[in-house]
């Protein structure tokens, strides 16, 4: 990465300053609420006369990104307000509803009872409730505005974007504990802190196909499922992810190891069986009382 310092500006040429501002092209036009599209063609003629824009072959597909962008923004902008409103009238109708009720027909609590209630009730979401999710298809999840899925080595996110999408209109940070994505100008889709760390020099992000954004994050620890990929996403049941087995062949023989290993054990846990740790001490305790028969143990405690 290139990094500038002690860079100075250099200081503007009065001439040239008065030459830029002589070069300026006054726009004159009044917006009629009533044609708006009337305004934006006179400004697109001006344009047409005043600069080379229109000399660009993809003029056409860059200011359809444009009025996606904008059209998102404000979309979303709108959604948020809608929302806001909603969850201001829910909360005034609730007390209204609630409050005499509580007043009335509310026993006496002690004050330390009441703490202790607020403390097991503090904190704890809908998704908390609800308990881990069942993984979808590729061990992941799939969110209202992008979906991830997951290797033992690596993670894929893809969040879909207007088609038409330009990489430049794009913005995305990886950095190895923290993620930041989404469009400029727009709120960010994801903007949280990782599950785990990530190797970011492995990492990269990519625009498929002017539809989606497509992020490849390498994990650090490439021998643990992720419960989830940001914090405050539900999390997802890893007691159910089933890795494919045309995937088991590709792995060096440790790490393939190691996954059968997990996937034995998920399985035993599911059915209430012995792990295959659990297995082999008992395995090792039968022989040691096979070897030694003089010894009683009826009394002992095994852990």
């Amino acid at each position: 990465m290139a990094i500038l310092s002690e860079y100075e500006e250099p200081e503007t040429n009065t001439s040239t300053s008065s030459a830029s501002a002589a070069a300026a092209k006054p726009f004159k036009a009044s917006l009629d609420p009533a044609n708006p599209l009337g305004f934006l063609e006179a400004a697109l003629e001006f344009l047409a006369r005043e600069s080379d824009l229109f000399n660009s072959d993809s003029l056409i597909n860059d200011v359809n990104a444009v009025v996606r962008m904008v059209k998102d923004k404000v979309d979303t902008e709108e959604r948020k307000r809608k929302e806001k409103e909603k969850a201001a009238n829910g909360n005034t109708e609730k007390k209204m509803k609630e409050t005499p009720i509580a007043a009335v027909a509310a026993p006496a609590v002690p004050v330390k009872e009441v703490e202790a209630e607020g403390e097991k009730t503090t904190g704890t979401t809908e998704d908390e409730k609800k308990g881990p999710r069942a993984p979808n298809k590729g061990n992941g999840l799939d969110m209202d505005n992008y979906s991830w899925v997951q290797s033992l080595q690596e993670v894929t996110i893809t969040i879909p974007v207007p088609p038409g999408t330009k990489a430049r209109f794009i913005e995305c940070d990886i950095k190895k504990n923290h993620l930041k994505v989404g469009l400029k100008g727009q709120p960010p889709v994801i903007d949280a802190e990782l599950y785990k760390p990530v190797k970011v020099d492995d990492s990269f992000w990519s625009l498929e196909d002017q539809k989606s954004i497509s992020l490849l994050l390498t994990k650090s620890d490439q021998m643990e499922w992720w419960k989830f990929l940001v914090k405050g996403e539900p999390e997802i049941d890893t007691q159910k992810v089933e890795p494919e087995n045309s995937k088991l062949s590709d792995l060096d023989p440790e790490t393939r190891s190691t996954v059968e290993k997990m996937m034995f054990d998920q399985r035993q846990k599911s059915m209430g069986l012995p792990s295959s740790d659990e297995m082999q001490k008992q395995d090792i305790l039968k022989k040691f009382m096979a070897e030694h028969p003089e010894m009683d143990f009826s009394k002992a405690k095994f852990s």
